[in-house]
């Protein structure tokens, strides 16, 4: 029996630390008895360094993993994530919006809201009807307090991140706590056996660095999955068009002055453009299609949106391959980050999708050589579902603006466009709400039914609903809305500014438990 012990990651930078540290932290017990994790990483290669917004999920990750929320808010420039808000995605008028908070709706298990919401909403927006979290947006408020304890939420929350920083944070707790070997070496390339697995990868520095199981975590290159094991790359070019962004860093106008606790997405022309609030700096970017804007047009308006300010700033220009790989696992390789593929940065999946690959990957490792194509295909079927799912929701952005100022926008709504599953649910929707027993019960989703809620209403999607079928939840329905209301009340009262507890968290620390 040939036992997988030797675990060889390819590749540094968030994919290649983050996967590192999950599995180091899960099989920590082994090493001892000769389970090693073995991180290579070239010493000329740059991180990309713009994935600065992720998920709730990175609490969890980072708690397990034995990291300090404390210690990463002082050595990772991080804020506070509750959610994002998107700018001119419906009508393209300057003041038209809507939040995608991370809060489910009140009583979400007991009673579907959206219902009741569509039947008599009252005046109000669908988010602020059934979850405080814009309002505490809106009013640049934390969502926790200097005594609440690490990694726990008064509001629910994800970060933004300096994600270059990030790297080089999670390498030093994977090193010196996690046990992770670490080898600065360029690779040439890979030694194969006769059956496709990769015995070794030869290093220039090195030599050859032999495994059980190697993990491409070498971005676009693809070094393993792509060149040397060949698998495909499946282009979703056709419904996802971005495949251009150009991104800038922008110091606060004023350094005491409030940071945004949500991304900003903005409607452009032909694309979005991000903004993301740090305790140093903003994170601006113009998402884009070549297709439908030059690169100089496309700045302009980046530059438009920055203001004087921005005039001169740098810009660094990247592109964006929309698809992923057919197959994340073949043999004993696994793809994780780039490698397994990117669609754009619209809902911040590219982290939160290394974190599921990693803990998947953590928690079915397998014993023997004899069991790896059994995982490898569970560990496919639930990859190829979440980037199909992600792929879906990103594009159910596009799909229900009733932008036609453009090509962009007008070509975005063309029927052929669109996802089958998506427009068959599309359809559904219009005759009665997505649920989270409807479509979404699978453990694999990145994107509950909720987040279609605040999306398909934020845009004003419209559901006929009967007042007949909702009669029997009347009460129900209207003690989940006051609650709401009680509750945003009291976090609003209570709640500090978001800069003001970032800055005591520097200063003094979380609490632990």
């Amino acid at each position: 029996m040939q036992s997988v012990k030797n675990i060889v990651i390819v590749g540094g930078g968030t994919a290649g630390w983050l996967t590192a540290g999950i599995i180091a932290a899960r099989h920590r017990g082994r090493m001892p008895e000769g389970f090693s994790v073995t991180l290579i990483e070239s010493p000329g290669t740059p991180i990309i360094g713009v994935g600065e917004g992720t998920w709730p999920t990175l609490r969890t990750t980072l708690s397990k993993i034995g990291v300090s929320e404390s210690d990463f808010f002082r050595e990772c420039n991080a804020s506070f994530k509750q959610g994002a808000r998107f700018a001119r995605w419906t009508t393209g008028e300057p003041d038209e919006g809507y939040y995608h908070p991370l809060m489910l709706p009140q009583s979400f298990s007991r009673v579907n809201l959206a219902t009741h919401w569509l039947a008599d909403g009252h005046g109000q927006s669908f988010c602020d009807m059934v979850s405080p979290q814009g309002r505490l947006c809106d009013d640049g408020l934390a969502p926790k307090t200097i005594a609440t304890p690490e990694y726990e939420a008064l509001a629910n929350y994800a970060y933004h991140l300096d994600a270059g920083k990030f790297a080089g944070f999670l390498q030093r707790h994977c090193c010196e706590t996690l046990g992770v070997r670490h080898i600065l070496a360029d690779v040439q390339h890979a030694t194969q056996a006769e059956n496709g697995d990769i015995l070794t990868v030869v290093t220039e520095q090195a030599g050859e660095i032999a495994g059980d199981l190697f993990i491409d975590c070498t971005g676009f290159a693809a070094l393993l999955i792509g060149k040397t094991l060949g698998v495909p790359f499946k282009s979703c070019s056709d419904t996802l068009f971005c495949d251009t962004a150009l991104a800038v860093q922008i110091p606060h106008e004023d350094p005491d002055g409030p940071i945004a606790s949500h991304t900003i997405s903005t409607a452009q022309s032909s694309g979005w453009i991000w903004d993301i609030g740090l305790p140093t700096r903003r994170g601006v970017g113009h998402v884009y299609s070549s297709s439908h804007i030059s690169d100089d047009a496309a700045e302009q308006e980046l530059r438009a949106y920055l203001g004087p300010r921005g005039r001169d700033l740098a810009v660094r220009k990247l592109a964006i391959r929309a698809g992923h790989r057919e197959t994340f696992w073949k043999n004993n390789c696994v793809a994780i980050g780039l490698a397994a593929g990117f669609l754009e940065p619209l809902e911040a999946s590219a982290i939160v999708l290394i974190e599921l690959s990693a803990k998947l990957v953590a928690e079915q490792m397998p014993v023997c050589r004899e069991v790896m194509d059994i995982l490898a295909a569970r560990f496919n079927a639930t990859t190829l579902y979440r980037w199909g799912r992600i792929i879906d929701f990103l594009k159910l952005h596009y799909v229900l603006t009733k932008r036609t100022d453009s090509d962009f926008w007008r070509d975005n709504v063309r029927p052929e466009t669109v996802p089958d599953r998506l427009r068959d649910l599309l359809t559904l929707w219009k005759y009665q709400p997505p649920w989270f027993h409807d479509e979404f019960d699978r453990v694999e989703e990145v994107f509950p039914a909720a987040s279609y809620q605040y999306v398909l209403y934020g845009m004003n999607f419209h559901t006929e609903v009967s007042r007949d079928a909702i009669a029997g939840e009347t009460r129900l329905a209207a003690q989940a809305r006051r609650e709401a209301a009680t509750q945003t009340e009291r976090l609003r009262a209570g709640l500090p500014r978001h800069r003001d507890l970032i800055r005591k968290i520097v200063e003094h620390g979380l609490p632990t438990i």
